[in-house]
């Protein structure tokens, strides 16, 4: 018995050493991790301490190891996922990792330096050298700013002696400058890493431009020797050569630029501080930025495709990537070699076919053009919205207000000058090289005018008057023909007058009673004169344009265009259907208006525009947070279900897509655009059409295949819709390791018949927009329910009522059978961004869905 009470005591004893022992050996890890906001003589920094920045916390300083080998001191934003090391002290000259006593310190001579366990000295050699030389070293203070600015301060003179960005590694920081002083030969630029685990300089240098260059634009270089991308030069507001800068313009970029000093920089500032400029060890330039979520997402980056590279097609050849082949000549050129180009090789470059005028002179110097184009052989070719050619040369003395011909003139006057180009905010750009790395676009881009001989564009003298006269009588043809076109639109218009019984001719043996006829002048003033500044976007059916009644009410005004792809038919149809159709997840029509060629129809405002404005906006997508997005979604499921069931008249959409859903005030979604729906018997399930309509994406097999469409071919387009307003991805535009796959492929291998894979599940949750540790269970359901919509056959879909119940309650349907017709073409796509640091990966089994 006393055995017992022995045994028992001494349990308890030896759990109360157990839980001391435990208990200190966490109290003394916590006091390890010793958080510093300064270095000085007293204070070094060592193994488990971090220098934070002040007064906000945003950065912090320390040892990290990329690899198992190594151990570097780096800077970094203290609670962005996953960590980007923005700097590194020591790039060239890494700690051992297995050093526990190394430190970073204020050394006796007022040198900053990083120390070894044995106290050697492993300060680095690059350039970044920390020496400050202070008499007194009591006076260095080494801190760290919000701005990720790491600087040393010698305090009894009040002076900042060094810092970390005037000598940047791969990254560049708001505030930061990229650039050069020509005077005193030193400028700032950024050097890649040699690997993702390797912060050693690598093979890639970006800088901001060449010195002798005005205006300035960014290269990439390859070894600081062979330019590999580059921005087009800078016209006070962004980089000519960067398409995307006119759609997503960021205000924070801004050029320095004085001749005197022989200064020119680069830097932008964003309205977070959560941003970061980087150069990759592969080349790719890219602008991150961490919303919300507190994620790293990519804004901008370069090399999007295989023109991105700089001189794909060599000299005097042009890069399109939306042609095949994507190089091809000038004008007036052929390739140097047609069987490099046969094989797809076109560095080689094109060569030109005519000898210029002032080539085939004796005297090559000038060729002096006494103002006239005709004592010149020599003319221009225009190429729109290109990419300006690589060593521009600025012309600074021109005629105001005739700057074009006098850029023209200057260039014609010069035998050496091969194109020009007058650029916005910029002026006169010439030529006199060979014309490298010129690229066209769909939009954006510069007029470029080429020299060529006159020979090639066909304007021999001889022919002169023939081509006159031909166009002359061309003219007169011309003319009349639209004068007796705009006779008989005349004719027309007396016909049809604009009142009520115009409305009854548009829709027949229907009620218009219910319409309100607006009158043309009513909504000329409410559009004030349909402005281009009221405009809101551009449909189908033509633009649409915001208007203010007279008693305040904002309106939205949908404007037939003459060019539009659709016509009478589908006004009149909009104009009956929306008319008939009242449901708080419709839009609602307000009134319409004929006038003569004028066919308008009247809906209310919708005050945040269409889902695709937040849904794709990287700046804006954080707004639609879960329970917004499930709204949304919920929103659209009950207006299909009025459409389909519960309308006495049965619609079928035909065109539901991201940019026909408006939000209202509140954020309600709200079906739009009925100029392609059709009404169906109670009885009717297959419809048959030989005109395919509609947006590729959005439509079934069935229907993209064969024209038939149902109730069903809604199913899938929902489907489509959910699994974008769940990712913020376009369904034809998304990326998964080294390929890209249709949209729905990816959600079919990520859900599949066993469940969600762990790693795929973590890919999602690492990787997507919206950031919802605690709503798994609605976007497995979600996913499941959008799976089950884009089924290849259209039996197997549920039908809206099913959607319905199964998003309200916790019902579950069939699991989903696999698309067929997903799997797109990868070519030229950049892949993901995976972060830098070499971490395991958290993993959790999901078998099946299952309502709680």
């Amino acid at each position: 018995m006393q055995m017992g009470i022995r045994t028992k005591t001494f349990s308890a004893l030896g759990s109360s050493r157990l839980f001391l022992f435990f208990f200190s050996l966490l109290l003394s890890q916590h006091c390890c991790a010793e958080v510093l906001y300064e270095i000085n003589p007293s204070h070094s920094l060592s193994k488990g301490q971090t220098l934070v920045s002040s007064p906000r916390g945003i950065f912090e300083l320390g040892f990290f190891s990329p690899d198992s080998a190594s151990k570097y001191v780096g800077l970094w934003h203290k609670n962005i996922f996953p960590r980007k090391v923005v700097w590194v002290a020591n790039r060239e000259k890494p700690l051992a990792v297995a050093d526990e006593l190394a430190s970073l310190r204020v050394c006796g001579n007022g040198n900053l330096e990083i120390v070894d366990g044995k106290q050697n000295s492993v300060s680095p050699t690059n350039g970044t050298i920390i020496q400050v030389s202070s008499s007194n070293a009591s006076s260095v203070v080494a801190s760290l700013s919000d701005s990720g600015n790491f600087g040393v301060k010698d305090v009894v003179v009040d002076r900042v002696v060094w810092q970390s960005f005037d000598h940047p590694c791969d990254t560049m920081l708001p505030t930061q400058r990229l650039g050069y002083n020509t005077k005193s030969k030193k400028g700032t630029f950024l050097t890649a890493w040699k690997r993702e685990s390797d912060p050693s300089t690598g093979t890639y240098t970006v800088e901001g431009g060449r010195a002798t260059e005005i205006p300035a634009q960014v290269i990439i270089w390859i070894n600081r020797s062979t330019p590999f991308w580059r921005s087009g030069p800078w016209d006070k507001s962004k980089f000519i050569g960067i398409p995307a800068m006119d759609d997503q313009y960021l205000s924070g970029f801004n050029g320095d630029e004085n001749v005197e000093r022989g200064t020119q920089y680069f830097s932008y500032k964003l309205s977070t501080l959560a941003a970061y400029l980087e150069i990759s060890s592969q080349g790719i330039f890219k602008l991150m930025y961490a919303g919300t979520g507190r994620n790293w997402s990519v804004y901008l980056q370069t090399q999007n495709n295989p023109c991105g590279i700089c001189g794909a097609c060599g000299p005097f050849g042009v890069c399109n990537a939306s042609e095949y082949p994507i190089c091809k000549c000038l004008k007036g050129f052929v390739p140097k070699s047609d069987q490099e180009w046969s094989k797809g090789d076109w560095t080689g470059g094109c060569v030109r076919k005519t000898k210029l005028f002032c080539e085939r002179l004796t005297n090559k110097k000038s060729v002096p053009l006494q103002g006239k184009e005709d004592d010149s052989d020599d003319v221009f070719w225009k190429i729109v919205r290109a990419k300006v050619p690589d060593y521009h040369q600025y012309i600074t003395s021109l005629n105001l207000g005739d700057e074009f011909n006098d850029c023209k003139i200057q260039c014609l006057n010069n035998c050496s000058c091969l194109a020009y180009a007058l650029v916005n905010n910029i002026g006169c750009l010439v030529w006199s090289k060979n014309l490298i790395d010129i690229q066209e676009y769909s939009k954006g881009g510069v007029d470029i005018y080429i020299r060529l001989a006159r020979k090639e564009l066909g304007e021999e003298k001889p022919i002169k008057l023939i081509a006159s006269l031909t166009a002359i009588g061309l003219i007169i043809i011309l003319v009349a023909i639209v004068l007796g076109f705009y006779r008989l639109r005349a004719n027309q218009k007396e016909s049809i007058p604009s009142s009520r019984d115009t409305l009854r001719v548009y829709i027949g043996k229907h009620d218009p009673s219910e319409l309100l006829i607006y009158d043309f002048d009513i909504i000329l003033t409410a559009t004030d004169n349909f402005s281009i500044t009221n405009k809101l976007g551009q449909g189908g059916f033509g633009p649409v344009y915001k208007g203010i009644l007279q008693d305040g009410k904002e309106i939205a005004v949908k404007r037939l265009s003459s060019s539009s792809g659709q016509g009478i038919e589908e006004f009149k149809n909009e104009m009956l259907l929306i008319s008939n159709l009242q449901h708080k997840n419709l839009v609602r029509m307000m009134g319409c208006c004929i006038k003569e060629d004028e066919k308008l129809l009247v809906y209310e405002f919708m005050p945040n525009k269409s889902l695709d404005t937040f849904l794709f906006d990287p700046m804006r997508t954080t707004e639609l947070y879960w329970d917004r997005r499930f709204n949304i979604i919920q929103g659209l499921i009950r207006g299909l279900l009025y459409l389909h069931y519960d309308s006495y008249l049965k619609v079928i959409h035909r065109d539901l897509k991201v940019s026909n859903i408006l939000l209202d005030e509140k954020m309600n979604s709200k079906i739009s655009d009925f100029g392609l729906a059709r009404i169906v018997e109670g009885t009717q399930c297959l419809e048959n059409t030989r005109k395919i309509v509609g947006t590729h994406g959005y439509m079934s097999p069935e229907y993209a295949m064969g024209g038939i469409f149902s109730k069903k071919s809604d199913v899938y387009s929902f489907g489509v819709l959910v699994l974008e307003i769940i990712s913020s991805k376009k369904n034809n535009n998304f990326f998964l390791y080294d390929q890209q796959l249709g949209f729905l492929a990816y959600e079919s291998s990520m859900h599949g018949t066993c469940g969600m894979k762990a790693r795929d599940w973590s890919w999602w949750m690492k990787y997507c927009v919206i950031h919802i540790p605690h709503q798994k269970y609605k976007i497995l359901k979600c996913v499941h329910i959008e799976l089950l919509c884009v089924q290849d056959n259209a039996a197997d879909r549920p039908t809206t009522k099913d959607i319905a119940l199964m998003l309200s309650s916790e019902k579950d349907g069939p699991q989903p059978k696999m698309p067929l017709f997903s799997i797109q073409n990868s070519f030229f796509h950049p892949q993901p961004q995976y972060g830098h640091t070499n971490s395991s990966m958290n993993e959790a089994t999901i078998t099946v869905i299952e309502g709680r």
